[in-house]
C-alpha cells in the first residue's frame, strides 16, 4: 500500500501591510515612523497598521491615536484607503495562484497555500519555492511577505506567527517531530486560538507552556471544556485535518453590520435612527445575495470604557425575511427591552439563520409583498447611484451616519 504524501502548506503574511502599502504610495515618508488609523476626529482613530520604524517605538496595532503619538510624536498618520488594499490583496492573490491553484484567504494580507502538487515544479524544496514567492511579490508589489510552513494549517499559521516573522528570511518551516524543541517551549498565550481569558484558566490548571498542553490527558481537557478542549489539545500537538479549500468563506452563517457613532447616544429618538441606517443595510446585502434570515440580533456597547456596559440578544421569527420594514420592528423590540438607558458607543445589528429566498411562505393581508417592492426599487437605485442617492429624511440629521457609512468599506475610507 502507498504511503500518502504528506501535505505541504504555507501561510503568507504581508508585513505590515496597510502601512507598507502607503509608503509605496508616498517614497518620502520611506524612513519615517508611519501608521495608518481611523478618522482622529472621530473615535475609529485607532492605530490600524504600523510600520517596523514605528513599532521600534512601542507604537501597537489596535492602541488609541493619542497614546502613539505621545510614544512617538513625529507618527506621520495616514488615513486607510480600503479600495486600494483590497486592490493590492487581490494582486498578491493573484500571483500566489500562480504557484499553486490551492489558496484560501485567511484575512486581506494573509493566505494559506497548498503548493503540495506544484512544489515539484520549483525544485522539491518548500523554503526555496517560499523565496520565490516572497521574491515575486516585493518586485510586483513592494510588499514584504513573511511565510509559514507545515504539514498543516495551524502548523502553517504557528510558523509564521512565531519563527517566521522573527527571523531574517521571513521564511520558517514548522516540522511536526520537531515541536518539542521549537514550539512546545513557548507560553500557551502564543498558542492559536488561546486568548487573554483562556490563558487564565489554562495557569490555574498549572499549564503554562504549549507542551504542558500538549501533553495534557485529553480527557482531562474534553471533561472541563468539550469539544473545544479537543481543538486545543489538538493545535497543542500540531493536528489539523481541514484542508486548503477555494470554498472555505463561502458559506455565509449571518450578515450583519457593525458601528462606533461618533459621539455618545444618549435618547431613543437618536439611537433609533443609525438603529435603522444599519437594518437597512442588513437588508439590502441579504436581498443582494438572495439569502433570506430568520434570527434578529442586536448589540449595544455602553458609553464608558472603564465600566463597559452593553448588551448582545437575539430572536428567532417564525419566518424567515429580508424586508427592513419587519425586521426594524424585531430590532427596536429588543433594544429597548434589554436597553440600561445609559449613553451608547457602539451598535450592531445582524440576521442570522439564513435561508434561500427561493421559498416565501405568504399570509393574508400581509403587506410583505408591497414592502418588498418598495425596497426592492430603492437596491435599484442605489446600485445604480449610491447609497445616498436615496435616503430617509432622518438620515440627514445630526443624528444620521448613512452618509458617513457610504463614503466607507468595512467601517474604514475608501
Amino acid at each position: 500500500m502507498q504511503k500518502k504524501r504528506e501535505r505541504i502548506i504555507m501561510l503568507a503574511d504581508c508585513q505590515s501591510f496597510y502601512a507598507t502599502v502607503e509608503k509605496i504610495a508616498h517614497p518620502h515618508l520611506k524612513h519615517r515612523p508611519l501608521v495608518v488609523a481611523g478618522d482622529p476626529e472621530r473615535r475609529s482613530g485607532i492605530i490600524l497598521a504600523a510600520c517596523p520604524i514605528a513599532k521600534s517605538f512601542g507604537v501597537t496595532t489596535a492602541e488609541p491615536l493619542g497614546v502613539a503619538l505621545g510614544k512617538c510624536p513625529d507618527l506621520a498618520v495616514i488615513r486607510p484607503r480600503m479600495e486600494e488594499y483590497i486592490r493590492v490583496s487581490l494582486q498578491i492573490t493573484s500571483i500566489y495562484s500562480s504557484f499553486t491553484d490551492l489558496v484560501e484567504p485567511y484575512s486581506i494580507d494573509e493566505q494559506h497555500l497548498d503548493v503540495t502538487g506544484t512544489i515539484h515544479l520549483f525544485g522539491g524544496d518548500p523554503a526555496v519555492m517560499a523565496a520565490r514567492i516572497q521574491q515575486r511579490v516585493m518586485r510586483e508589489t513592494g510588499v514584504r511577505v513573511r511565510v509559514g510552513i507545515g504539514s498543516n494549517k495551524v502548523l502553517s499559521k504557528m510558523a509564521c506567527d512565531h519563527f517566521a516573522k522573527k527571523n531574517e528570511s521571513g521564511i520558517f518551516e514548522l516540522k511536526k517531530n520537531k515541536l518539542a524543541d521549537t514550539l512546545w517551549p513557548l507560553h500557551v498565550s502564543k498558542m492559536f486560538m488561546v486568548g487573554s481569558r483562556m490563558t487564565r484558566h489554562l495557569e490555574v490548571m498549572g499549564v503554562h507552556t504549549i507542551g504542558e498542553l500538549a501533553h495534557t490527558p485529553l480527557a482531562v481537557l474534553r471533561r472541563r471544556w468539550g469539544v473545544n478542549g479537543e481543538v486545543l489539545w489538538r493545535i497543542a500537538n500540531g493536528i489539523d485535518d481541514s484542508h486548503v479549500s477555494l470554498a472555505t468563506h463561502h458559506t455565509q452563517k449571518e450578515i450583519g453590520h457593525h458601528m462606533t457613532l461618533p459621539r455618545d447616544y444618549k435618547t431613543l429618538e437618536e439611537i433609533k435612527i443609525p438603529l435603522q441606517e444599519l437594518t437597512e443595510l442588513v437588508c439590502q446585502r441579504a436581498r443582494a445575495k438572495g439569502m433570506m434570515g430568520k434570527v434578529i440580533s442586536v448589540s449595544c456597547r455602553g458609553a464608558d470604557f472603564d465600566r463597559p456596559t452593553g448588551f448582545h440578544r437575539q430572536r428567532k421569527l417564525d419566518d424567515p425575511t429580508y424586508v427592513a420594514a419587519a425586521m426594524y420592528k424585531t430590532v427596536m423590540e429588543l433594544f429597548q427591552l434589554h436597553w440600561d438607558g445609559m449613553p451608547v458607543r457602539s451598535i450592531g445589528v445582524s440576521l442570522g439563520g439564513l435561508v434561500s429566498d427561493q421559498v416565501v411562505q405568504l399570509a393574508w393581508f400581509d403587506p410583505y409583498e408591497e414592502q418588498l417592492a418598495l425596497e426592492r426599487v430603492t437596491d435599484q437605485i442605489k446600485a445604480r447611484y449610491g447609497n445616498t442617492a436615496i435616503m430617509r429624511a432622518s438620515s440627514v440629521t445630526a443624528s444620521g451616519q448613512a452618509r458617513d457609512r457610504a463614503e466607507k468599506i468595512g467601517g474604514h475610507y475608501k
